[in-house]
């Protein structure tokens, strides 16, 4: 166990927060809001911290917290950052207390179990983007489609269900096949490494030793995953409707933080897990992206609005 404990203490900041906030009269809004602001303020301040702690001249991740969790699994509560998750967890940090101050008009109705929701999303990101252990990549990669969806659901327009529901479903089918390559990645490192893990520095040294054609199948799993994430044409028809319905502070969220995600994880995960696998995807990756810039621009030309 290593003990830079400054990424745990981000982490569980806004998730004690966001269970504080239960205990708060529901017709204390003014008390709930400044409160939420304040919560995601600390969690600003840490992540700040952090970045002071950082070296950028080392090339290795840093402020790193492991501790086994699943024995039997060999799966562990690790986390850390190198540059490009610090930067998103900056960014994170940064975005979500200016969108609660946002809301402090715009949003009137539950005002406590909104600011729960944008405190435990929150949460939520900051360990997509820590997360050195695929399996808890997942959990939270997973725990943070729950409060986006009612934040969209709830306080969302006119077609807000249509539009959360159809958020959920698309997420939660590339998360299960996701889900599939990770399982099926870690039984490979198993028969390589002699023991079953999850633990993301060493699938970086097993993964590039996989054969081709199962590189392929393991990439496509988890490019589809992440492609619905950023989202690549033609697996974007989730996006316009989430952010059209979407409250204020959920649009931003969503297009600050959450759309990162996809990219995200195809240069932590995809990248440098399945080198052979992403050079074949390479050009078909490319063609899809420049589909999606053509065709949001002649979308963009014809729109009254």
């Amino acid at each position: 166990m290593q003990e830079n404990l400054i990424l745990t203490y981000l982490l569980i900041i806004p998730i004690i927060g966001s269970i504080l906030v239960l205990f708060f009269d529901e017709e204390q809004k003014k008390i709930i809001r400044w409160f939420g602001f304040l919560i995601s303020l600390i969690a600003f301040i840490i992540s700040l911290i952090a970045y002071k702690q950082f070296n950028p001249q080392d090339q290795q991740f840093q402020l790193i917290h492991k501790v086994l969790w699943i024995k039997s699994l060999n799966i562990s509560y690790h986390v850390g950052v190198d540059g490009i998750s610090l930067i998103l967890i900056l960014l994170t940090t940064f975005i979500t207390p200016l969108t609660l101050l946002s809301t402090w008009k715009a949003i009137d109705k539950n005002v406590k179990m909104f600011t729960f929701s944008m405190l435990l999303l929150e949460a939520g990101m900051l360990g997509v983007f820590m997360s050195l252990d695929i399996f808890l990549f997942y959990i939270f990669w997973e725990a943070m489609l729950i409060p986006m969806y009612f934040i969209i659901g709830i306080w969302g327009g006119e077609r807000r269900i249509y539009a959360s529901i159809k958020f959920f479903l698309y997420t939660m089918f590339g998360s299960l096949l996701m889900l599939v390559a990770i399982i099926w990645l870690a039984v490979y490192a198993s028969n390589q490494t002699g023991m079953f893990t999850t633990n993301l520095i060493d699938l970086y040294k097993v993964g590039p030793t996989i054969a081709r054609s199962i590189q392929n199948w393991m990439f496509l799993a988890f490019f589809l995953s992440f492609a619905i994430k950023v989202p690549i044409f033609p697996l974007h028809t989730w996006l316009p409707d989430a952010h059209v319905e979407a409250p204020t502070a959920g649009s931003v969220i969503l297009a600050g933080v959450l759309l990162k995600m996809g990219t995200y994880g195809l240069v932590r995960f995809c990248l440098p897990l399945f080198p052979q696998a992403a050079v074949h995807y390479a050009s078909f990756i490319s063609i899809l992206a420049v589909i999606g810039i053509i065709y949001g621009a002649l979308v963009s030309v014809v729109q009254p609005d």
